[in-house]
């Protein structure tokens, strides 16, 4: 059996990725190989994790900067190429694409071979890419409901999003991760954090609230700035607060998750999908910089169900360290949150994508 997945460019796809990949190899699956757009973070992430994987000279279209689309037409032919050659070495009995511009010219020609493909769409909106590869796609794997409005629903299967077992269990974790992070057991905790890269707005919507924060009693702060902002925060001022601990990255988001009262963060589809597995009541900034709107919708989608608190990306500076501190002081509503994002949660999303996977196989 041998199995293709392709997509990346964001830790919301290529996590995912893994964790499918992952459920393959527990299954006996041995063969696996991806394949991504050169310089992207599946590059480094995906080696790590132990698989083989081949890059394709591919970027997204620019919606703004239209200049930039001069070599997409190129770079689009030379992958389609690129990706025909990768099947035919390879000859994957499915092709699955996690999202992301990589998995345009790989599932395409995929379904061009008659290899049957799976989808994985993680947000609530789906992409373009996914868009186009759905109308030839086997099975159609996604995170929320009511998407047949975008999608045939005879292929749809609401999987949720596959996320890192090490996650499952987080509350077993409590006293590890208060000495791992060097925190205080006696205090509430915020978890703050902007995705891998962080994010300039919440970190200054934190930095914003430094007096406050430095008056709190009883709360204190584990701050993800990220690596591009680490060297304007380390030394400030709200870094040398006791309540404060400031990270440039975050290698143990279980640890950091078990820790939390509260989460203060973005709302990507991967972010959500560890809300809902861990519990953590959370107040989502999403970002407005990234395609289709997506972490918008996927905000809003769980605040509809009760699932979180969503404070406006323009709004963060005013109220997003003064809607956390509400939130971590009202228990009631804490627990409103958690019961409802538990409610959302898929922790067999993984196995259930395998089995789609397996069957795809076998017909």
């Amino acid at each position: 059996m041998r199995i293709i997945i392709s997509g990346g460019g964001t830790g919301g796809h290529v996590y995912p990725a893994i964790a499918i990949a992952n459920a393959l190899r527990d299954r006996g699956v041995e063969d696996i190989l991806f394949v991504g757009a050169n310089g992207k973070l599946e590059m480094e992430k995906v080696p790590l994790n132990g698989y083989p994987i081949e890059g394709l000279w591919i970027s997204g279209f620019h919606r703004q900067r239209k200049w930039r689309n001069i070599s997409f037409p190129f770079k689009l032919l030379f992958s389609l190429m690129k990706a025909r050659k990768i099947i035919d070495k390879f000859k994957p009995d499915v092709a699955i694409g996690v999202g992301g511009y990589a998995s345009g010219p790989l599932l395409k020609m995929a379904q061009r071979k008659n290899i049957p493909t799976l989808i994985q769409e993680q947000n609530s909106y789906p992409g373009v890419t996914n868009k186009i590869l759905a109308k030839d796609a086997a099975k159609i794997c996604v995170a929320y409901n009511k998407m047949e409005r975008y999608f045939d629903q005879k292929k749809i299967l609401v999987t949720g999003n596959p996320v890192r077992k090490d996650l499952m269990h987080i509350d077993n974790l409590r006293s590890e991760a208060f000495s791992y992070f060097d925190l205080d057991q006696s205090k509430k905790t915020i978890l703050i954090f902007g995705g891998s890269l962080g994010a300039r707005s919440i970190n200054k919507a934190v930095d914003h609230k430094k007096d406050v924060i430095k008056k709190l009693d009883g709360i204190q702060i584990l701050w993800q700035v990220g690596k591009i902002y680490i060297d304007n925060y380390q030394d400030a001022d709200i870094a040398r607060m006791d309540n404060v601990t400031v990270l440039p990255f975050i290698d143990r988001m279980d640890l950091a998750y078990g820790a939390a009262d509260v989460v203060v963060c973005r709302a990507g589809a991967l972010t959500i999908s560890e809300l809902c597995i861990t519990g953590r009541p959370c107040v989502l900034v999403p970002s407005p910089n990234v395609a289709e709107d997506h972490q918008n919708k996927n905000a809003n989608a769980l605040a509809e169900e009760g699932a979180a608190i969503v404070v406006a990306d323009y709004d963060a500076d005013h109220n997003m360290i003064t809607t956390a501190v509400e939130l971590i002081h009202d228990k009631e509503t804490q627990e409103s949150l958690s019961k409802n994002l538990k409610r959302l949660a898929k922790p067999e999303s993984s196995e259930m994508i395998v089995d789609e996977i397996l069957k795809l196989v076998n017909r």
